[in-house]
């Protein structure tokens, strides 16, 4: 090729410079960081910087796609599908800080802010997806690629190409313009209704002032619900809905009348009332079905399935329903055996829902031996912290260093510098582990910035991890159940995902990959939570120092299974239930708590009780990403389960093991999720793995 030819290659590929607006750089936001590894300057940031520096990113992504639109020269690869993934970096450096500490630090101002924020950001991406000039471009390119495009450049075209088609870029102009008003309302509303959750969630607590009633509690329960009534102006002991709370008590407590109101109120929360979330759930089923009878779907789920691993609405249905009939009767044995138990102690009538936890704790320590108040003393928080950080060095090489001089958002939020086995600089780890009012419950891995390559620099990721574990007290540390230490093992499954991302563009790497897939690397890492070869190596008494014991370890391993055909159950039916609220083929207008009790009796175990349900606080659908997504979880339990079976034959340190599943991570979604499967495990994944885990083999 002559250098004539190459020079005019270049400028075909080019696109011309974009006219920017007038970008105030006194505000932090837009300006540029020279803050370690360009992370957020947090301490500089104010809410009133976050609306002007929206308005501005907004007024620069439309100059970048009008330079993309108008450019004079051919449509290719790279000045039309390349340019248009590096759109929006501005913009998406503002959303990724503005909407996380949404999650993680809010406040009724900043909620106004997204409030006024969500409409300009949803018509911004109606205006990109809908754009006739930009969607010809597109095509042009997917209809003729040209030569010399790698396997991820071939990804990426699809999934533009495929973006543009599933956010309506080939309806007509009538269609287009409904698909706005559609998608612009659904924006909001799920908004409101995750604020609603919150709001619920917040506004409920049951304050005790009878020592009597709380005598049996154990020490840390009791510290933490004084706590809570202190921070409340209140006097003795106040149980609020926020897991660290309710949890230990509905587990520690015999006061069954107590409990009950509790467990009312929590399934109730933003069921009628002031927070009331049942006309936003038919509101958004009935939008989310408008917009998938749009693009040519019968149902919203037939539309969200096409795009994912499992692939269609008849596969999740049978998937689900396959689980569901492998493990619905030990599920009912594990009912009968706790209320056979509960009958023992003098328990009359059958258990009811808010009496599950405190007698299945019960018989587990004594049927196993062993209790969360056993186990709790080995999990202190700092040990855990420090015997992940070794896991992911053991597999992966991982080094963590604390970054004090790398800026936070709250107090609480702790950030470590992630290096490679080479000292290679990988990554921002971002830690928040305690529960406040201005923080949502849960827990969840995000990040601040992906991992992408542009002009052959690369940009390296920004991740956060936020949980809300049980806080340090005066006079105890930070002490988890397992449970917790579980959840902090599958978080940072999902942020080794993101942090040892490799590849050029930002949307095929880390979690960035189909939905049913993206648990696979949090799940698989649960699995170290009871190996003992594992657990021998750090797990300490915090007071002192005592290693923790072989045969607790084993009652662990031994207790491991219990209740796990319940829980099992008890997760299809949040499956079934979301998958019900998305296959409707017509707006339901009726009893929302009457439609869930339907969508959910094939799983009933526990009696079931009217006038609650958990689809007004059932955000993972209604707020988040999983709508007609949630069976993944199992899904992904199926994957990990028969994919550790991989390190349990080689060794749960083995690093050729490790180095094949770490190769799965690096790649994301550059490439088909179960042809890297295939290639990390050596066959297609399979259910029988997941069941012979729970010990339920027939």
């Amino acid at each position: 090729m002559s250098i004539a030819t190459i020079a005019a290659a270049c400028s075909e590929d080019s696109v011309p410079k974009a006219q920017l607006p007038e970008i105030d750089t006194s505000n932090p936001l837009l300006a540029e960081w020279d803050t370690p590894h360009q992370t957020p300057p947090f301490d500089k940031i104010k809410l009133s910087d976050y609306e002007p520096a929206f308005d501005t990113a907004i007024a620069v992504s439309r100059a970048e796609i009008d330079a993309i639109v108008n450019n004079p020269a051919k449509p290719t690869f790279k000045n039309t599908i390349v340019a248009l993934e590096q759109q929006g970096e501005l913009l998406s450096r503002i959303s990724g800080i503005f909407f996380n500490l949404m999650e993680a630090d809010t406040s009724d101002e900043m909620t106004e802010i997204g409030m006024r924020v969500r409409p300009k950001l949803t018509e911004l991406a109606n205006d990109i997806s809908l754009n006739e000039e930009l969607f010809k471009r597109v095509k042009a390119v997917y209809e003729h690629p040209g030569l010399f495009l790698s396997k991820t450049d071939k990804m990426l075209l699809e999934n533009t190409y495929k973006g543009f088609v599933r956010s309506g870029a080939n309806l007509s102009e009538e269609d287009k313009a409904k698909y706005r008003e559609y998608t612009g309302e659904l924006s909001s509303l799920t908004l409101k209704f995750g604020n609603n959750t919150l709001m619920a969630t917040n506004d409920y607590s049951y304050n005790i002032t009878n020592p009597k009633l709380v005598e049996e509690l154990p020490a840390f329960v009791k510290e933490g619900l004084a706590m809570d009534a202190k921070a409340k102006g209140q006097r003795g002991w106040t149980v609020t809905l926020q897991a660290p709370s309710f949890g230990p008590f509905m587990m520690y407590s015999s006061q069954r009348d107590i409990k009950e109101a509790l467990w009312r109120a929590y399934n109730t929360r933003a069921l009628g009332g002031k927070f009331d979330n049942t006309e936003n759930i038919k509101r958004i089923t009935e939008l989310r079905l408008n917009i998938a009878r749009l693009l040519g779907y019968d149902t919203y789920a037939d539309y969200v399935l096409d795009d994912c691993m499992a692939g269609s609405t008849k596969t999740v249905n049978d998937f689900l329903n396959e689980l569901l009939v492998e493990t619905k009767e030990y599920a009912d044995k594990d009912y009968a055996t706790l209320n056979e138990y509960a009958r023992s102690l003098g328990f009359e009538g059958d258990l009811m829902p808010w009496d599950i936890s405190y007698y299945s704790e019960k018989y587990k320590n004594e049927r196993y031996a062993v209790s969360d108040e056993q186990i709790k003393p080995y999990l202190e928080l700092e040990s855990v912290k420090a015997a992940v950080f070794m896991l992911a060095n053991r597999l992966y090489g991982l080094t963590f260093t604390p970054a004090e001089n790398i800026p936070v958002y709250h107090p609480d939020v702790t950030a470590y510098e992630v290096t490679d086995a080479d000292g290679k600089f990988l990554a921002v780890l971002y830690l928040d582990f305690h529960p406040r009012a201005s923080k949502r419950g849960g827990a969840w891995m995000t990040e601040f910035r992906g991992t992408s390559v542009k002009d052959g620099v690369e940009t390296r990721p920004l991740v956060s991890l936020v949980m809300n574990f049980t806080k340090p007290t005066e006079t105890t540390p930070s002490l988890l159940t397992f449970d917790e230490f579980t959840t902090f093992l599958h978080e940072f499954g999902h942020s080794l995902h993101g942090m040892l991302a490799k590849g050029e563009y930002e949307s095929l790497n880390g979690t960035n990959v189909d939905r049913d897939f993206v648990e696979l690397p949090s799940q698989i890492m649960e699995n170290w939570a009871t190996e003992k070869e594992y657990l021998d190596l750090w797990s300490k008494h915090y007071q002192t120092g005592e290693c923790i014991p072989s045969e607790l370890v084993d009652k662990i391993v031994a207790a491991k299974n219990y209740m796990a055909a319940y829980y099992n159950v008890r997760q299809l039916s949040f499956g079934m239930n979301d998958m019900a609220w998305h296959t409707l083929e017509q707006p339901y207008t009726g009893d929302v708590a009457e439609f869930e009790a339907k969508a959910m009796a094939p799983t009933q175990v526990v009696p079931a009780i009217a006038g609650t349900a958990m689809s007004p606080a059932f955000t993972h659908i209604f707020a988040g990403g999983y709508a007609a997504g949630y069976y993944g979880y199992k899904w992904s339990e199926v994957l990990a389960a028969d994919g550790f079976s991989l390190f349990k034959e080689k060794g749960i340190f083995d690093k050729e093991t490790a180095g094949k599943f770490r190769k799965l991570l690096q790649t994301g979604g550059q490439r088909h999720p179960m042809d890297l499967y295939v290639e990390f495990r050596g066959h297609k994944p399979q259910t029988k793995a997941l069941v012979d885990q729970m010990g339920l083999k027939k």
